[in-house]
């Protein structure tokens, strides 16, 4: 399972933004994945529970995660197309000389800290 080691960079970095930025606690991390960027969604989320319980920032942070679709685009004609239905080919005139646009990225989009609200007189 990819999704552990990938998990594990992901808790690394943002333990680390957590810890510069003197965060009491990471209420949230949103991350961007593709549709074909070869994780499953739902073996990631189980990572990121058990993974999460080993930090020093991110013990009760949830996760949200934005699948984002797989889009190819065709060189032959101009056209995109949805990479899931299609694959390589493209639908609209046949055509391999294609490339991924979207899909393939796994992103640290957004994290939510808390941060002590003290303030020193």
């Amino acid at each position: 399972m990819h999704e552990l080691g990938i998990v594990m960079n992901v808790i690394e970095q943002v333990d680390k933004i957590a810890a510069d930025n003197n965060a009491q606690k990471v209420a949230n991390v949103t991350m961007e994945i593709g549709e074909v960027s070869t994780i499953v969604p739902e073996l990631f989320l189980d990572a990121f529970n058990w993974a999460k319980k080993r930090t020093d920032y991110m013990q009760d942070a949830e996760l949200e995660m934005i699948i984002i679709e797989g889009r190819t685009y065709c060189q032959a004609c101009g056209e995109t197309y949805k990479t899931t239905e299609y694959g390589k080919k493209c639908p609209h005139c046949g055509s391999p000389e294609t490339y991924l646009l979207t899909g393939d990225q796994v992103i640290i989009k957004d994290v939510s800290a808390v941060f002590d609200e003290e303030i020193s007189e």
